[in-house]
């Protein structure tokens, strides 16, 4: 005679990713694939963001790209330096006076940052390949509102 079935025990299903943690991975893989493709440009993301930011706010300061940019003030000064000596940049006085410089695009600047908007063009789409353009806005409108949120001038609610 064989035993009766052992009773089957029931799994809880594994959590759901936090949602903090599935946008972390999002960056993560959407720089991996930025960095490559920024690569064959000669431009680093460092670099791409911070034209980026100048295209919407013309002249800024180094420090100022560097909070942006969430790197240290020395290492814009270094990607500054770079896309200043490739002529994608020019650093003027400030209207105030002092030792602060503002960052500017140059005509070759606005060239390389739409080279560089093309190859992310590319990777959004195919990012974005499965969802529809309602969808697609909606998602921008509520990552532009956590975006808003977090930001470290807006208080703790």
């Amino acid at each position: 005679m064989t035993p009766p079935p052992a009773p089957r025990v029931r799994r809880a299903a594994p959590p759901a990713p936090r949602l903090s943690y599935l946008v972390y991975r999002l960056e993560r893989r959407i720089r991996a694939h930025l960095d490559e493709a920024l690569s064959e440009l000669g431009m680093t993301t460092t670099a791409y963001m911070a034209l980026s930011e100048l295209r919407t706010r013309d002249g800024v300061s180094s420090a100022e790209l560097a909070r942006i940019a969430f790197v240290t003030p020395q290492a814009m000064n270094l990607v500054v330096r770079d896309l200043e000596q490739r002529g994608l940049i020019r650093r003027d006085p400030h209207p105030d006076g002092g030792r602060v410089l503002c960052v500017r695009l140059t005509r070759e600047g606005v060239a390389a940052l739409r080279r560089c908007d093309r190859l992310l063009d590319d990777i959004e789409e195919a990012m974005l390949a499965e969802i529809g353009p309602l969808t697609r806005e909606t998602l921008v409108q509520n990552l532009t509102l956590c975006a808003r949120a977090l930001r470290p001038d807006t208080p703790a609610g």
